[in-house]
């Protein structure tokens, strides 16, 4: 009986640091990303602006490994922007994965000028909407950031407490990709940013 209530003790200590130890890797992701507007002349929030960022709680509930499939002999297609123009965009890979219980499917992208760059060559790019636009994030959905050399036997990590709001969420005058109609999600995916609550700017 002692060994029995030593090995759920042990149980709750390790889940306990490791809820700790995500919850402060998160913290460290967002601390960055706020330093990443305040450092760009480019970006279009500045110091005093970042009171008004918000955020759900970290939660690794959202943090999945998800099944890759790379897609061969995929064509180039035009993305839509929000500005009313168009990038060029290659369909990388098929992610699949459970969430919630749901089974999920996205799609994964690679811009097109961007693997020309040498210093991108590895940048993916992941767009998706949710049921939680226009009520607790951004109506135009959401991003998160990956690169191919995450893709490991077939497999790759995806984080949604990482996924963060295009600069169209903050002022015009962006050419923020649209997400595609396919990854286009029917349930909620209250992680990562929410809704920026300061004023909407006017970039010249």
């Amino acid at each position: 009986m002692a060994r029995y209530f030593l090995v759920i003790a042990l149980l709750i200590f390790s889940s306990t640091c490791f809820a700790q130890h995500f919850d402060s890797d998160i913290a460290i992701h967002r601390a960055k990303y706020k330093a990443d507007f305040v450092s760009s002349e480019r970006a279009p929030l500045k110091e005093a602006d970042l009171p008004y960022l918000r955020f759900y709680d970290a939660d690794s509930t959202y943090r999945v490994n998800a099944t890759a499939v790379l897609l061969e002999g995929e064509k180039a297609f035009k993305m839509p922007t929000y500005a009313g123009t168009t990038a060029d965009y290659i369909r990388y890979a098929k992610l699949s994965f459970d969430l919630n219980g749901k089974p999920v499917q996205l799609t994964l992208y690679r811009n097109v000028a961007l693997a020309a760059n040498a210093a991108y060559k590895d940048y993916l790019f992941l767009p998706f909407t949710d049921q939680t636009n226009n009520k607790e994030t951004y109506g135009g959905g959401r991003y998160i950031d990956l690169k191919t050399t995450a893709i490991v036997d077939g497999k790759i990590e995806l984080d949604f407490n990482k996924a963060y709001n295009p600069y169209c969420a903050y002022s015009d005058g962006y050419r923020c990709p649209i997400p595609p109609e396919e990854n286009d999600l029917q349930l909620e995916i209250k992680a990562g940013e929410k809704k920026y609550m300061g004023e909407k700017k006017h970039r010249n």
